[in-house]
């Protein structure tokens, strides 16, 4: 009798534990991908799991690439992406779940060009950024500053921004040789702020201790820099959404978390972390 009653007791504490663990998964959300929106998720994070007392939201980085590929890989509830998927990772994800991805756009940013505060440089075209970054202008006189060799600062390939600037500034051309990668936006301000010669670029909300340089989109443009308006406008030339992204249509604590990100205490949010709200 007492061995039924012993495996009885051990029949109800597993199914008491697989429950336990199965809620606990429920109310854990992890967001992964984009260094750029880090900062972002981070503070929605915290303010979402005050509002949501046990939830978890696991927020990590690694570049949009790396939550691209966690979501194809079904490792992450929420890509985050500071570029649309392309057509190849959209069709490597239809081949593995037979549907389309789920995409949110949840804030808007400009790709801000970060030089040192004492760089006389007033502003640039995106072709000078251009012929800078492909090693074609290498000192600072050919582009209206001091005299000094330029030193190139950016981002990693798997960062979606890398991809962004290789695709709307090098118009598909390769940096050159000595451009220094680095693993972060936080990574590449933190460079230029200590290098007088340094150029780099990143999302507008790394701008403290670097100066911001306007760009223009050709010689006969006039000079815009990355503010609210311009970027919602559409005015400055590196203006870009910034992305969700599901498996499938989102249910119960994810649905919860992105709702959350689009209302207007998640969109406050956005402007508080220095981005953009997707809606005035």
């Amino acid at each position: 009798m007492r061995s039924k009653w012993w495996l009885y007791a051990v029949v109800c504490a597993t199914s008491l534990l697989s429950y336990s663990l199965a809620f606990t998964q429920a109310k854990r959300i992890t967001v992964k991908g984009s260094d750029t929106m880090v900062i972002l998720n981070q503070r929605w994070a915290e303010e979402f799991m005050k509002r949501h007392p046990g939830a978890t939201v696991q927020v990590s980085g690694g570049g949009s690439g790396i939550g691209i590929a966690a979501l194809i890989n079904g490792t992450t509830d929420i890509c985050a992406a500071s570029r649309p998927m392309k057509p190849k990772e959209v069709e490597m994800f239809k081949r593995r779940y037979r549907r389309e991805p789920v995409k949110f756009e949840v804030a808007l940013d400009g790709v801000s060009i970060y030089v040192h505060p004492e760089n006389k440089v007033k502003e640039l075209t995106i072709e000078q950024l251009r012929l800078i970054y492909i090693g074609k202008v290498n000192d600072w006189k050919n582009v209206g500053g001091s005299p000094g060799r330029i030193v190139r600062y950016g981002r990693e390939n798997t960062s979606g921004t890398y991809e962004f600037f290789k695709e709307h500034v090098l118009k598909g051309a390769d940096f050159t040789n000595d451009y220094q990668a680095l693993p972060g936006t936080a990574a590449v301000v933190s460079a230029v702020s200590k290098d007088k010669l340094g150029i780099g670029y990143g999302g507008i909300a790394y701008t403290k201790g670097v100066k911001v340089v306007p760009l223009r989109k050709d010689e006969k443009s006039p000079a815009v820099a990355p503010t609210e308006a311009n970027v919602r406008k559409g005015l400055y030339p590196l203006s870009r959404p910034l992305f969700f992204y599901t498996a499938k249509p989102p249910s119960g604590v994810v649905k919860q978390f992105i709702d959350f990100v689009l209302s207007p205490d998640g969109q406050k949010l956005v402007k508080q972390v220095g981005y953009i709200p997707i809606r005035q």
